[in-house]
């Protein structure tokens, strides 16, 4: 059935799959476009990820990283936004069927933009995810943010020395740009805003690990600015173990292979998983329809038009399309997407299809924040650290955040955290907060002892 509201039009019909940076830029791209426009997306909002962590550890609120995507579009009339579940897309009858509240709704397309993006990838062990959240939504933020401070909440109540210690342990898995920047902010937090803020333990004293089971730190970034980013976080505390790779995850802690064949064991009761991303599953599907490939993350191969094999009308752009050369990040769905709704509308003004141009990707660098005051960035042949690095990082992240006023408030919220080490967002929920840590408290009384049944009791 089609949607409610939905109208009949000769128009051409564009649909769009995803309000990420490629679904968002794509829909912003066809606003004069002599074409209906419908953006299919799971959530009702547009998620700047880039700064996810930033919320985890309470430097900004969700909702200045996460804007309604219905009103972003608002003004544009030719674009309608749905809310949800995107389930399957049949090539052949080319139609899209998405889910929202138990209810299946069938909307058809004559183009179609698939930017699903990606979810956190465990390497076929999706059992970790229980005990060490990713990070790739509002909600994952809000989660970490919540076991983070209730692990200093926990320890500040309990008398037992080796509980303490696990508690206040926090892993990061993964040495890429999240893992560095989270690992960063959780020393930051733990060494400075809740600095004499307990009474019964010093939160300076919480040990941050971070592990990869790579030999390098950063190591898109290259050897030089993965040592600067290295050298920093070792001198704020951080315990930087290189070749360890992750084989098992459970409640208290990991179990780690180092390099040499060595398993360990770490008690932690905070992990946050940084280690690699997966891309929506949508992309076998359409790989499977179209005979297109896919790599190991599931990403589809697609032509140097982002389309898949026989079908020019279908468009893969961002985390789900494998394009050489083109980092799994925000400029390369930006791009991606901004080409894809410019050969649309070019081709709906008359252009040859057989003629189109390939797409081409403008590396405009990469960066990553380590600590307040500092960063390193790559920006084509140049590569540098350091305070000048920050602040091109600042700047960079507050010209794509949406709207004037999120830019201003994010402004404020930077310049009182950095500058005071105060943070004004390190509000979590009693749901979120205390009903896993009952249940845990629970299940560490019913291991203790020899009758679980009366421990619970």
């Amino acid at each position: 059935m089609s949607h409610p509201g939905a109208t009949e039009s000769d128009r051409h019909q564009v649909v769009i799959i995803g309000s990420g940076f490629g679904g968002l830029t794509a829909a912003k791209t066809l606003k004069r476009a002599d074409a209906d426009v419908k953006l299919i997306a799971k959530t009702t909002h547009h998620l700047f990820q880039p700064l996810l962590y930033q919320v985890a550890t309470g430097i900004i609120p969700s909702g200045e990283i996460a804007p309604p995507t219905r009103m972003i579009l608002r003004k544009q009339k030719n674009c309608q936004v749905l809310l949800g579940d995107v389930t399957r897309i049949d090539l052949t009858e080319k139609t899209v069927t998405s889910e929202l509240l138990g209810h299946t709704y069938v909307t058809p397309f004559d183009t179609l933009i698939v930017a699903a993006g990606a979810g956190q990838s465990y390497f076929g062990n999706d059992h970790f995810a229980e005990w060490a959240p990713g990070m790739k939504s509002i909600d994952d933020a809000l989660e970490l943010r919540a076991r983070i401070l209730s692990a200093f909440e926990q320890a500040e109540r309990s008398s037992d020395p080796a509980r303490r210690e696990k508690l206040l342990t926090f892993t990061v898995v993964g040495a890429g740009p999240t893992g560095v920047e989270m690992a960063g902010q959780i020393a930051e937090l733990a060494d400075h805003t809740l600095k004499g803020a307990f009474r019964s333990i010093d939160s300076t004293q919480a040990r941050v690990i971070l592990l990869d089971a790579a030999p390098a730190v950063l190591p898109p970034m290259g050897e030089k600015l993965g040592k600067k980013a290295q050298a920093r976080l070792e001198k704020m505390g951080v315990d930087i173990q290189l070749g360890a790779m992750v084989t098992d995850v459970d409640r208290n802690g990991i179990t780690v292979k180092d390099s040499d064949g060595t398993i360990r064991r770490i008690e932690s009761a905070t992990k946050v998983w940084s280690a690699g991303v997966q891309a929506s599953p949508l992309g076998r599907q359409l790989a499977e329809q179209s005979g297109a490939e896919v790599d190991r993350a599931g990403r589809v191969i697609v032509g140097p038009d982002l389309t898949l094999p026989g079908h020019p009308n279908v468009f893969v752009v961002g985390d789900m399309a494998h394009v050489e050369g083109v980092p799994g990040q925000a400029q390369g769905a930006i791009q991606g997407g901004r080409y894809a709704a410019k050969t649309i509308k070019a081709e709906l003004k008359g252009a040859d299809p057989s003629k189109r141009e390939p797409f081409k990707y403008f590396d405009k660098g990469s960066m990553a924040t380590v600590s307040r005051f500092s960063a390193v960035a790559k920006i084509g042949p140049l590569e540098f650290g350091g305070f000048i690095a920050w602040l091109a990082w600042l700047l960079l992240h507050l010209i794509y955040l949406v709207g004037f006023r999120r830019k201003l408030t994010t402004l404020v919220n930077w310049t009182v955290t950095f500058l005071s080490t105060q943070r004004g967002n390190l509000t979590i929920t009693e749901q979120q907060a205390y009903a896993r840590t009952r249940i845990e408290e629970l299940e560490e009384i019913a291991a203790s002892i020899k009758d679980p049944e009366k421990a619970v009791s």
